[in-house]
């Protein structure tokens, strides 16, 4: 990583003293898990998925897991970056040092995947204890959330280089409603048909997040967990070189 490793070591020393923000992005889908998973699990015995029975709770702690890794980069992604290119203007202060653009997309987004994978590996640990993993291919499972971080934090931090105003992220929200509950979370993709609501749904990045960690700790591993890999490698990379060609546009002209 070179240079940008500093940017990640300065973001751990500023969050160190305000560790507690970590939980907010942790708590949330753990509530969700026992209230819906296993509260709403009491009363469903469970879906199938790829022609296997899966208990609720089985089905929907994995779309959590997911959505771990997703909330971790989307917040450190969009608000934290946005304050530090617009109000605090860090990064024009660390142009004047040694560190370039590129340092400075590969080091946020960095810090963005550490912060999601920080959430989904204790996440993970809670799954676990559950019981609610029931295959060894769930080892996969916290890099294949790695990966979940990387395509988002990417992404919303190319998203980020366009807004504005606070009240631009609005927009965020808009999207990462819609994103949690219609991406295979609660229910089989099979509930939309077989019309292009169903494209629609899995075309959408938090779904190939959601069903492969599925694929992972049900030990249901099929040709669509490659699809799903390469879906969110392209997506990473992308924005990764999105925000380079941004950041190159806002600082340096």
């Amino acid at each position: 990583m070179g240079a940008a490793r500093l940017l990640v070591l300065r973001n751990f020393i500023v969050y160190k003293s305000a560790w507690k923000l970590f939980l907010t992005g942790f708590l949330e889908p753990v509530l969700y898990l026992f209230s819906i998973g296993i509260g709403v699990g009491q009363l469903i015995d469970g879906f199938e998925f790829h022609g296997e029975q899966v208990p609720y709770a089985t089905f929907v702690a994995p779309a959590m897991l997911a959505t771990s890794a997703f909330n971790g980069a989307l917040l450190d992604s969009t608000f934290n970056v946005f304050f530090k290119l617009k109000y605090e203007k860090l990064y024009d202060q660390m142009l004047a040092t040694p560190l370039s653009t590129g340092d400075i997309a590969r080091g946020e987004i960095t810090w963005g995947l550490m912060r999601g994978s920080v959430y989904s590996a204790a996440f993970l640990l809670v799954m676990v204890a559950m019981g609610l993993v029931e295959s060894w291919w769930a080892v996969l499972a916290l890099p294949a959330t790695v990966l979940i971080a990387f395509a988002f934090s990417a992404v919303c931090m190319a998203l980020t280089t366009w807004m504005t105003s606070w009240q631009d992220f609005d927009k965020i929200t808009l999207a990462q409603m819609p994103l949690f509950l219609f991406s295979a979370t609660f229910f089989p993709v099979e509930a939309f048909g077989n019309g292009v609501l169903r494209w629609v749904v899995e075309a959408s990045p938090l779904y190939r997040g959601v069903v492969l960690c599925r694929e992972l700790t049900t030990g249901n591993v099929t040709w669509d967990s490659a699809v799903s890999v390469v879906y969110l490698v392209v997506m990473g990379v992308v924005g990764l070189l999105v925000v380079r060609r941004r950041l190159d546009a806002l600082l340096l002209t």
